[in-house]
C-alpha cells in the first residue's frame, strides 16, 4: 500500500449533481479523490477537469466483487482512505400496487446494500489510521413513506438505520458516521427542464450539499452530528 502525502476521499455514486460537487470540494481542499460510478463517461471528464486531484474508477456498488477490487486498488494507488461519501442512490417511484419485486430489490441494493459494502471496504483503513468519516447522502423518504415511494422510502429507511447502527459502533473508534437528509429538488439540468417555472431558490444547490458533507467530515469529535437535514428555505416541512 502506498501511503499518500495527501488525505484520500472516495465519492461513491458520482453524477453531475451532488456527487460531482462533493468530489470538487474535497479536491479543492487538498484531498486525492476517487470518483466512483458504474460508467466512467462522466467521471473521467471530471477527473480531467480537476487536474490530477481526482481519479476515475468504475464500480458497481451493489456487486461485492466489484467493490472489493476497486477499494483495494484505491488503497494501493492513492493511499489509506480517510473519507467515504456515499452518494449512490436509486429512485424507483410507484405505489405498492405499481412497483414490482425487482424494482423494490434494486432500490434496496443501491441505497442500503451498496452503502454496507463500501463502508465495510473503508473501515479497515480508517481503523488503521485512527480516524475517518463516512457520510451518506440520504433523503426525507427515510423518515416518512408517501404513496409513491414504496420502494425508495423502504430503501432509504434501511440506509438510515444502517448508518445509525454504524455510528453507535464506530464513533468510539474515531470514525464519524453521519447522514445528510436532502429535503428538496436538486438543481440539475433535467430538474430545471421539468420545472421551468421554479425560481433559483426553490432548488437545492449541489455545492451547498458538498459544503455540508465537508463540514461533517471536519467536525471535532466532542460535538459530532449524526443527522443533518438540508433543505432550501422555501421547502415545506
Amino acid at each position: 500500500m502506498r501511503l499518500s502525502t495527501k488525505h484520500v476521499c472516495v465519492v461513491a455514486g458520482v453524477g453531475p449533481g451532488n456527487g460531482a460537487a462533493i468530489g470538487r470540494r474535497f479536491a479543492q481542499e487538498g484531498y486525492e479523490v476517487a470518483l466512483l460510478a458504474r460508467s466512467d463517461d462522466f467521471t473521467a471528464s471530471l477527473a480531467d477537469e480537476l487536474n490530477g486531484a481526482a481519479h476515475s474508477f468504475q464500480c458497481d456498488v451493489t456487486d461485492p466483487e466489484s467493490v472489493s477490487a476497486v477499494f483495494e486498488r484505491i488503497s494501493v494507488e492513492l493511499g489509506q482512505i480517510e473519507v467515504l461519501s456515499y452518494n449512490a442512490g436509486s429512485g424507483v417511484w410507484g405505489s405498492v400496487d405499481e412497483i414490482d419485486a425487482e424494482s423494490f430489490e434494486r432500490s434496496w441494493r443501491v441505497n442500503a446494500h451498496g452503502f454496507f459494502l463500501t463502508s465495510r471496504a473503508v473501515i479497515p483503513d480508517m481503523r488503521a489510521i485512527g480516524r475517518g468519516a463516512i457520510v451518506v447522502t440520504g433523503a426525507t423518504a427515510s423518515l416518512r413513506g408517501v404513496a409513491q415511494t414504496a420502494a425508495f422510502a423502504a430503501a432509504k429507511a434501511a440506509q438510515r438505520s444502517l448508518a445509525q447502527s454504524m455510528a453507535r459502533r464506530l464513533w468510539p473508534e474515531g470514525i464519524h458516521v453521519a447522514l445528510v437528509i436532502v429535503d428538496g429538488v436538486v438543481d440539475l439540468p433535467r430538474t430545471r427542464q421539468q420545472m421551468p417555472d421554479k425560481p433559483d431558490e426553490f432548488f437545492v444547490q449541489p455545492e451547498a450539499v458538498a459544503s455540508t458533507v465537508w463540514w461533517l467530515s471536519r467536525q471535532p469529535p466532542s460535538a459530532w452530528s449524526f443527522e443533518v437535514e438540508a433543505r432550501p428555505f422555501g421547502e415545506k416541512w
